[in-house]
């Protein structure tokens, strides 16, 4: 660091606004960084375009000038009573130019003038959006001389970079605090999953085995209303058992995308499916005619596909409920349909069904409404397994759904 010598000179005043300016340059967290190429590459190309030996970007703290970039000199800050963008950043001109320091009585007996042979300055200031000045794009040179105005055109337009790259990476800074807070909140929502899941389940599980023996020893006792009240406690500990385990899956895909590959056949996992799903009364389901060896996250496509099929299952009106299923590669991708013939989605509420808790006003088979859990699961497996998904519903007559994976070699 250049440190003051000469007690004769003249120091820059502090802006009237130091106060405001000074937080605004600290906002930008860049005192004290390291060098970064974008920054070297424009006082290069400035150092180049100006013909001068010495192009700097610089920040005026509080007692000093820290060089973020600095060609053809050896260290990144001085002191700022002997700067020159101290008293550059009090003009209001485009570009505060000194032609010959040692005849300004501002500069003449500076460290920089005297000791450095820093005679020629040119400076424009770096204000961000709130109007401060954070500090120079500046340039110098060892004797007396001026600028074209191709030059004084080119320094202004290489500070409006700075500024656009001090922005940048502070909008950078600032996604990625938003970033860490949400996957924080993330976690802690995991967390609250997993009690949930835990600590409630077990509840869930005593109330609807309390209504079966209530049911079985005392239904002679009970009037239908009463029998209806079981049923009421029966089923609504199904839906809300339901629900935590739908939302314990979301919050769980990334431990689900995290598992690893494996090789099995594509007829194979949909018959497994099928099975599971444990299908009553008249439906058609059509499998795809080729049998296709896959190489992919199965617990996480298995988990989508019975999604979507036990939704083509629920919400279907028809007395004859037909599910078609093709799958198919090409090149280094796994494509997917699944359509049915159901009750179908709304065009107002079909680009919302993704969502986390978003729901339709169409109940299911059985007059439940969903709980917006399942689908933004599946768009969450599916894109952190580098796919893509898409819906198209006719109202009335039914939904189909496409979604790709990529393979894994």
């Amino acid at each position: 660091m250049l440190r003051l010598k000469n007690l004769t000179l003249i120091k820059p005043k502090l802006p009237v606004d130091e106060k405001e300016r000074l937080a605004a340059v600290r906002s930008y967290h860049l005192l004290d960084t390291l060098p970064e190429r974008d920054f070297d590459n424009i006082t290069a190309l400035t150092a180049s375009i100006c013909d001068v030996p010495i192009s700097l970007v610089t920040l005026l703290d509080a007692d000093r000038n820290f060089l973020k970039s600095h060609y053809g000199l050896p260290f990144n800050e001085s002191s700022r009573d002997t700067s020159f963008c101290g008293h550059a950043i009090l003009e209001d001109s485009n570009i505060f130019i000194v032609e010959d320091a040692r005849k300004d009585p501002r500069f003449k007996d500076n460290p920089l003038v005297t000791d450095m042979n820093a005679i020629f300055y040119a400076g424009v200031r770096l204000i961000n959006a709130d109007g401060y000045p954070l500090g120079t794009l500046c340039v110098f040179d060892t004797k007396p001389r001026q600028l074209t105005k191709s030059q004084k055109k080119a320094l202004m337009s290489m500070a409006y970079q700075v500024v656009n790259l001090f922005e940048a990476r502070k909008y950078n800074r600032l996604l990625l605090s938003v970033q860490a807070e949400l996957e924080e909140r993330n976690e802690e929502l995991k967390h609250f999953a997993g009690i949930i899941s835990h600590d409630m389940k077990m509840p869930l599980s005593n109330m609807i085995i309390t209504s079966d023996i209530l049911r079985t020893k005392y239904g002679n006792l009970l009037d239908t209303q009463g029998q209806q009240y079981l049923d009421y406690i029966k089923q609504s500990s199904f839906t809300l058992s339901e629900y935590v385990t739908r939302l314990l899956e979301h919050y769980e895909t990334n431990k689900t995308v995290a598992l690893r590959s494996e090789k099995f056949d594509s007829q194979d996992l949909l018959e497994e499916i099928i099975e599971l799903l444990n299908i009553s009364g008249d439906c058609e389901i059509n499998l795809p005619e080729d049998n296709i060896e896959m190489e992919v996250n199965k617990v996480a496509l298995e988990q989508i596909l019975l999604n979507l099929i036990g939704n083509s299952l629920k919400y279907n009106d028809k007395e004859k409920i037909v599910i078609n299923i093709d799958c198919f590669e090409k090149d280094d991708v796994y494509y997917f349909e699944v359509s049915d013939n159901g009750m179908g989605i709304p065009n107002n509420q079909i680009n919302q069904i993704f969502n986390l808790f978003a729901t339709s006003d169409t109940v299911d088979r059985k007059g439940k409404k969903g709980n917006g859990i399942g689908l933004s699961t599946v768009k969450k497996l599916i894109e952190k397994l580098e796919g893509d998904i898409d819906v198209s519903s006719t109202l009335g007559e039914g939904t189909t759904f496409k979604f790709s994976l990529k393979k894994l070699n």
